[in-house]
Formats: structure tokens, sequence, C-alpha cells
């Protein structure tokens, strides 16, 4: 415990510097401004970050990965409160007390309102995440390739329900994302798969290019196929909020922060969940239920508390695991691999010293949000007045660039507009893009564990069932998989039912 001590000791005593705390500051603030401007996303701004930074140390771009992550975030819940339209979906729930307060004149207040929510649920998230990541990394050693094999068919498992009401197209999603892993040079002999001939696809399909197109150019072309009418509340009050309104809803800020943090452990729970989730128990335990969607300040600090408290949340099973919990922590994951660092158990023993790094940056980040949120909010709120027509090219030529950029190939390109073409149409089918960036990233894991797998085995599949560790995975996809079955999800719930009303019954037998 000493020497995990000394480590993040060591780790907030390395980030501060002025370089580190420019390039933090200056990533939470271009997160604030995306979040800022509704129809652009956290996965957008990351997406686009990494093409960016990809020049950088690892340390510096995943700096500003994270603070983008944790500002665009926050940025969402201006529009939220100002336009009633969230800026991301994880402030949706942030929408009616937020926009209540602001039709009554009080916009300044809601806004100090919802940073010191979204300041006090990410310091809760940044301490659960110093405390549970280095434990869960320490058990994850003792995976082999069984294990990692099972790990990563648990993760294209979860695309059924990481975004989206509809796990089939989430599945199909994952899977297409396997597909396009395979494509290439396969990585234990080396030999062309899926090229049909054309040597420029022996090398894959690059990382990068797959996330700006999914993310990037299929986000520009929905945003101009579908304009929104947007009408600015003015701000005329304070948004400095008072301690004492702050403090008196400390019970609220630790419900929610726990609650955001478990859903963030929760593989396929996204933010959103985390903001609705609180804001349905602020609701349930508040004195003042008839105030909720008129402009109840509990309302506002539990949605942006949950919402937060999040992203933490979805890092610690990123990180210890390889399991992204949403779709922004999914291309956060994503940009780990491209900058050389491999989530999930390996990391304590390739990286042991980067889990404690991401506890400081988050912990900058969470600084930065702050700061910006008290003291820049006027200048911030000009972002909201960019045309459509202006910014859209600007982000579409941001996307070409970090396409080409990654490896100076004009085929990756190609590949950034295909996918992003493509990526749009699924789309408005109701196909989203996340499910498939998991698989791409989880993709070459599965196949190499797989087959190194059989290889050890001699070609038998038992120790992917018999060993201990992989049974337990193997039982908890299947059981997964199998709750998509109807009538075996009715018979769960009349089990589970029956064994509650046993418990209880056996409870009041004894009192």
């Amino acid at each position: 415990m000493l020497a995990g001590l000394a480590d993040l000791g060591h780790a907030y005593v390395s980030f501060l510097n002025p370089t580190s705390i420019l390039y933090g500051l200056g990533g939470a603030l271009l997160g604030i401004i995306v979040g800022c401007l509704p129809g652009l996303s956290a996965t957008l701004c990351i997406a686009l970050l990494t093409t960016l930074t990809i020049k950088l140390p690892a340390n510096d771009a995943i700096l500003i990965l994270i603070c983008s992550y944790v500002g665009t975030l926050y940025g969402g819940s201006r529009t939220a409160i100002l336009l009633n339209i969230p800026g991301t979906a994880a402030n949706a729930a942030s929408c009616a007390d937020g926009y209540a307060l602001a039709q009554r004149g009080e916009a300044g207040r809601a806004i100090g309102i919802a940073t010191s929510g979204a300041f006090t649920g990410t310091l809760f998230g940044v301490l659960c995440l110093a405390a549970f990541t280095p434990v869960l990394a320490e058990v994850a050693l003792s995976f082999g390739a069984y294990e990692f094999f099972w790990l990563a068919l648990f993760g294209v498992t979860m695309s059924g329900t990481i975004v989206g009401n509809d796990p089939l197209k989430g599945w199909l999603m994952g899977a297409l994302g396997l597909f396009v892993a395979q494509i290439g040079q396969e990585g234990l002999y080396a030999y062309d798969r899926f090229t049909f001939g054309w040597s420029d696809l022996a090398g894959g399909i690059s990382l990068i290019p797959a996330l700006v197109g999914a993310f990037g150019f299929a986000e520009v072309l929905t945003t101009l196929a579908n304009p929104v009418e947007r009408k600015l509340i003015e701000l005329k009050d304070s948004v400095l909020p008072r301690f004492r309104e702050v403090a008196q809803y400390w019970r609220t800020v630790l419900r929610s922060g726990v609650i955001g943090v478990l859903t963030g452990l929760m593989p396929g729970v996204g933010e959103d969940s985390g903001a609705w989730m609180s804001y349905a128990a602020a609701k349930a335990a508040s004195k003042e239920k008839e105030k909720f969607g008129k402009g109840s300040i509990d309302g506002l600090m539990a949605a942006e508390t949950g919402d937060m408290a999040s992203i933490p949340g979805h890092i610690i099973p990123a990180l210890a695991l390889g399991i992204p919990g949403s779709a922004p922590s999914a291309v956060l994951m994503a940009a780990m691999i491209i900058h050389g660092i491999q989530p999930g158990p390996m990391m304590m023993i390739q990286h042991p010293q980067f889990i404690y790094e991401v506890v400081a940056m988050t912990s900058l980040a969470t600084i930065s949000i702050l700061v910006f949120g008290l003291f820049l909010v006027k200048p911030l709120l000009l972002v909201l007045r960019i045309k459509r027509t202006v910014l859209m090219p600007i982000i579409f030529l941001l996307c070409t660039v970090g396409a080409f950029a990654s490896a100076s190939r004009l085929f990756d390109i190609y590949c950034m507009l295909v996918i992003g073409i493509g990526a749009f149409f699924l789309r408005r089918r109701g196909y989203q893009m996340a499910p498939f960036v998991l698989g791409l990233v989880l993709g070459g894991l599965l196949d190499k564990s797989l087959r190194r797998g059989l290889v050890l085995s001699d070609g038998s599949i038992g120790p992917f069932f018999t060993r201990p560790i992989s049974m337990a995975f193997a039982a908890v996809t299947i059981f997964t998989l199998l709750l998509y079955v109807p009538a075996f999800k009715a018979a769960v719930r009349r089990a589970t039912g029956g064994a509650g009303d046993f418990v209880r019954g056996a409870f009041r037998r004894r009192a």
C-alpha cells in the first residue's frame, strides 16, 4: 500500500510542470468547446485529438485526451441549461431542471451548480480510480491466453448493450469490427487474409482512419443532415455558487458519486445511465419531489454529479481488464493502444506506473473544468453562435489531415471516407459505431489468444472451459447472451423472485 502511495505521489509530481499543465488545460478547454456544440460528442473529440497528438509522447497525448473527455461531458451541460439541447447524451438529464432555472432568469446559478456537481462527481470518481484499479489489475495478472480469449469475447458481447436499445444491432456491428480487424497479415505467421490481392490491404485497416471515419466524418455528415434551430438564453446572474448552497446537498453528491462510479464499472452502461439513475435516486429521496423538472437544484446537482463520476468508473475496467464501458472510453482505449500502451491485465507488468499517471491526469482534468467552468463562462458561450456551415468543413479538414498524418498514406484517407460514409448510413438505420470500434480494438487480441491457446493445448478446447478463471468468464459470457432470450430471461426473473420471497420469509420467521 505504501509503495502504491509513493507511486501515486510520484505521478502527481511528474505532472506538476508547465508543459503538462498547459496540455491539460488546453485539452479540457477544447473538450468544453466541443461539448458546448450540440451534435458533437466526446467520441468525436477524442478521435480527432488522437490524430492531432499522434506525434506527442504517450503521456502528454493521453493527458490531452483524458482532459478533453472530461471537458466534453462537462461542456454539454451548457447547452442543456441554455438551449434545452444536451451537448452530449450524458447531459440529457440536466435539461429539465437546468433549462427551467434558466427560464426563471437563474442561468448563471444553474451553471454554477452544474459546475459544482461536475467537479465533486469527478473528484469522487478519481478517488475510486486510485483505490480500485491497481487491486483489479493485480488480480488480472494471473490471466493467460485462455483467459484473454474469454475477456475479449466478453467485451465484444458487451457491444450489444454499449449503446442503443437493440442488442442485435450492437452484436452485428461488433462482429463487423471483428471481421475488419482480421484484414491484413495475421499476427502469428504473417500470411494475408481478406486482402483480395490488394497490397495496400496487407497492412490491415489502421485504427486511426477507422476512428476518424466512424466518429469524425460520419458525425459531420449526420450534423449537416439534421440542422437544429437554437434560441440562446441570455446569462444575467452570477455563476459563482454559494458554498452553503452546495454543501447542503452533500448527501446527493455522495449518493450520485457512488451510483456514477458503479454504473461506470458495468460494461455497456454509459454516462447517461449514471446521470438518469442518480436523478431518479435523488427524486426518490427528496422531500420536494414536486420541484423536480421545474427547476430543482437537487435534481441538477444529482444529474451532473452522476454522469461525471461515471467517467473514472469507465476508465477502471478499461485499464485493468481492457473492457471499455462506453463509446468514449472505447475510443480512449484505442488511443492508448495506438500510443503503445496496452490496457488490460498485462499493464501492471508492462506499464505499472501508468495507472497512477492516469489518476493524476484525471485530477488535473477535474481542476481544469472547475477553473474554466467558473471563470470563462461568457467567452465560452460565444462558441454557441458559430454556424455549422463554418464549423463542419473545418472538422472535415481535420479528419482528412488526421487520417493521413498517422502513416502518410493516401490509402488511409480512402479508408476514412469509406468507413465514414458507411457509418453515416448505418447510423441512420439505428446502428451505432462504438460496438464496431470495440470489435476492431479487441479483434486482434481475440484472434491471437484463441490460436495461442490452441497451440498450447495441442488443438484441444478443454482448457478454455476447465481453467478456473476461464470457466468463470465463459459462464458469465454465455449467461449474458442467454439473458437476451425471452424464455431464459423470464425463467431467471421467476427464479430470482422466488429466491427473494424465500429470504424475506426466512427473515420474518426469525423476527
